[in-house]
């Protein structure tokens, strides 16, 4: 007797020890597969994302030119907080960030706001009519505000001289007290278009049924906006945030356009000068350090604006 319960219990075992043993075949057999599918696009941005951000990293120690490749240490880290046009150039950059960056969001979400409470037909030119600077190619959108801004014939000029406005024609792009301002007004009306189409997007997730509960209890609309349909605005909110500032941070073909950094460099930013000292001057290693610490900068912005605004979030 009991040699056939052992028997048995080793069958048992034996048993699920098969399969446990073709379980184990058919996961590894899908894992083969999956990676299969993946490889190519792991092959592709293991070459083309990582290595060259590896490269990058490690040629900013490095003296990095066409006749020269010598180590230097944090010699160019040094250098580009003594370098006053990297100076300039920064300042620039987050100026450009912290001006377009809540205009963008604000009148995003008040224009999502207004086209939502609009029938189909209306909802859809707007969404079409501010998404179409979005798809529009840059060398288009430049050549467009070039004509807008132009300091002899421009429409601005001409618009503004005949509201009295101003009383002759001002060089917008090639004034340096006004070619930032103007750099951010193109920057705007090309940024606008996705985040309405967000927003309009996590509008229809708002229960209702609670806006119209809380509107016949006697809530106000700003109550009924901030304690109700905010909260689950929120995510959408982070990533417009998120997005809008790293675009911002490397906005690059309107000036490279429109004022090549010019004039004296009050439109150049961070993206620009790097590109100047790589492709123009060939100073490899230096333009790698300006990367590494743009990088840095819109990782930590973009750490901080998720430990901000990441903790009301629910999803």
């Amino acid at each position: 007797m009991k040699k056939a319960s052992v028997s048995l219990t080793n069958e048992v075992f034996s048993g699920s020890r098969g399969k446990t043993k073709k379980r184990n075949k058919l996961k590894m057999r899908e894992t083969i597969v999956a990676y299969t599918f993946l490889a190519p696009v792991l092959i592709f941005f293991g070459v083309f994302v990582l290595l060259p951000m590896v490269i990058g990293f490690v040629t900013s120690f490095f003296n990095y030119t066409m006749t020269d490749f010598t180590f230097v240490g944090f010699d160019n880290y040094v250098r580009m907080f003594k370098d006053p046009i990297f100076i300039k150039s920064l300042i620039n950059t987050i100026l450009i960030v912290v001006g377009s960056v809540p205009i963008v969001v604000l009148f995003s979400l008040f224009v999502a706001a207004q086209t939502y409470e609009k029938n189909i037909f209306s909802r859809s030119f707007y969404r079409f009519v501010f998404f179409l600077p979005v798809v529009t190619g840059s060398v288009a959108v430049t050549v467009v505000w070039k004509w807008i801004y132009d300091p002899l014939s421009g429409i601005l000029n001409y618009i503004l001289k005949s509201g009295g406005i101003i009383e002759q024609n001002i060089s917008w792009l090639g004034d340096k007290q006004w070619a930032i301002w103007a750099i951010m007004i193109i920057l705007l009306t090309t940024s606008v278009g996705q985040p309405i189409i967000l927003y309009i997007a996590a509008m229809g997730n708002i229960d209702y049924s609670l806006v119209e509960a809380s509107r016949i209890d006697g809530a106000t609309e700003n109550q009924v906006f901030w304690k109700i349909k905010w909260p689950s605005l929120l995510p959408t909110t982070l990533y417009i945030v998120v997005i809008t500032t790293i675009n911002s941070f490397q906005i690059f073909a309107l000036i490279q356009l429109l004022t090549s950094g010019g004039p004296n460099y009050s439109t150049s930013t961070l993206m620009y000068y790097l590109y100047e000292k790589a492709f123009k001057l060939s100073e490899y290693g230096y333009a790698n350090t300006m990367g590494v610490f743009l990088a840095a900068l819109i990782a930590f912005i973009s750490f901080a604006q998720f430990k901000i605004l990441g903790n009301d979030v629910e999803y």
